[in-house]
């Protein structure tokens, strides 16, 4: 029992409004700042801080399936088998509604041209992450698809 319990790494994953994941996996792929990190079971206790990307967990009571999270950055943590992950936002797949997404894109590109015309350089960044964020809600729930 004992060596079985050391394949599984605990993976959770909390915001300010609360924990949005609390799984068993065998595999977590993370959107770490020098490129995609995977962590399995036993790895070397680390901490990275996370860019706006998508998050794939392969659970342990579904091997075939494969959760996607998508996080708006954050950090993650890993330490005694848990991965334990701080964002300011994080949506599941399932959760993520594709219509407001759409429109947040949208929104965002009529921004990025506005700030452009005026040579707003705060209000084009401000856009332009906006944009990456509404751009990765859409990338995840597509990859459910």
């Amino acid at each position: 029992m004992m060596a079985e319990e050391q394949k599984v790494l605990t993976v959770n994953i909390v915001t300010p409004s609360g924990i949005v994941y609390d799984h068993h996996a065998t595999l977590l792929v993370v959107p770490a700042m020098a490129g995609q990190l995977g962590i399995m079971a036993n790895h070397e206790p680390i901490i990275t801080p996370l860019e706006i990307g998508e998050i794939r967990v392969k659970r342990t009571d579904d091997p075939a399936r494969e959760d996607a999270i998508a996080v708006n950055g954050g950090f993650m943590e890993v330490s005694h088998n848990v991965a334990s992950i701080v964002a300011d936002s994080a949506e599941r797949a399932r959760d993520i509604d594709i219509t407001r997404a759409q429109s947040a894109k949208e929104r965002a590109q009529n921004a990025i041209k506005t700030a452009s015309e005026h040579n707003d350089t705060d209000e084009l960044r401000r856009a332009q992450i906006a944009l990456q964020r509404a751009m990765n809600r859409i990338n995840v729930k597509n990859h459910l698809l």
